[in-house]
């Protein structure tokens, strides 16, 4: 006799297809990529485009290849050392900034204006300064990094912390807490999901930070190669760099939800 197949829960049903929706997701978005890849090399093939102002994916594996033979890999870990140095700094920065922020209205409402005003000022405007103030070195891009993260880090997790539900605070603070009692047990575990959501934001932000910077500045890195590429016309040399700092962004950015996946599941099953 055959056996009856186990009948799935609703629970059941709804896990599986999130599980395939995700699925589908993530096939879709690698046909998209190989989809340009392919068009992209077959209209170079073609001669549709010249491939001496796009490059190819061919070319730029050859160059990469040819990259790889030379010193590619001390220019990856430069760019991602200024990258990730600005990155922490102006989050554990912008986060202690957004807790005095929060502790005091006054200094909130003081320093509001001005962040507002720094948050729009181009920090492209600031290079000269900035190498005046740091040297042509290396400082000098993870300063740029840490200059274009900083305030929006500040008015996210600010933002976060002030949208905690207020009903809670006045509970808490009818019960005698503290407010770093109230910060600890209550806002900061509230705002985990919006950090999250900074960190995010802030691998974009900080790429941008250290390539501007070492366009400023380097002798060395994935910024400087595309500025000597552009400025030899070797645009392999610039995709190649380019494709590689996407590559990295991605890594960065994977990290994050990781984390991200890993904080859930630890608050999940501590509940």
């Amino acid at each position: 006799m055959k056996k009856n197949k186990k009948t799935l829960s609703p629970r059941q049903l709804y896990l599986r297809k999130i599980k395939l929706d995700k699925s589908k997701i993530v096939i879709i978005q690698i046909a998209v990529l190989v989809a340009f890849v392919g068009l992209w090399e077959l209209s170079t093939f073609l001669g549709w485009v010249d491939s001496f102002f796009v490059s190819s994916p061919s070319r730029i594996i050859k160059t990469f290849a040819d990259l790889w033979k030379q010193d590619i890999m001390k220019h990856i870990g430069i760019t991602l050392l200024e990258c990730v140095l600005g990155f922490l700094i102006s989050t554990v920065v912008g986060v202690i900034v957004a807790i005095v922020l929060w502790w005091s209205e006054t200094f909130r409402r003081v320093a509001e204006p001005y962040l507002v005003v720094l948050n729009a000022l181009p920090k492209i405007a600031l290079g000269p300064v900035i190498i005046i103030w740091a040297g042509a070195n290396m400082n000098a891009i993870i300063m740029m990094t840490f200059l274009i993260c900083i305030i929006v880090t500040i008015m996210s997790v600010l933002n976060g912390f002030m949208s905690c539900d207020k009903g809670k605070i006045f509970l808490l603070e009818s019960m005698g807490a503290t407010k770093f009692q109230i910060l600890t047990k209550l806002i900061l575990p509230y705002s985990v999901p919006n950090f999250i959501s900074v960190l995010k934001i802030n691998v974009g932000l900080s790429w941008v930070g250290t390539i501007m910077g070492e366009y400023l500045v380097s002798g060395a890195g994935l910024g400087y190669l595309i500025i000597y590429g552009g400025q030899v016309f070797k645009l392999d040399l610039v995709m190649a760099s380019t494709v590689i700092l996407c590559l990295l962004a991605a890594l960065m950015y994977f990290s994050v939800c990781l984390c991200e996946k890993l904080i859930a599941r630890r608050r999940r099953t501590s509940k």
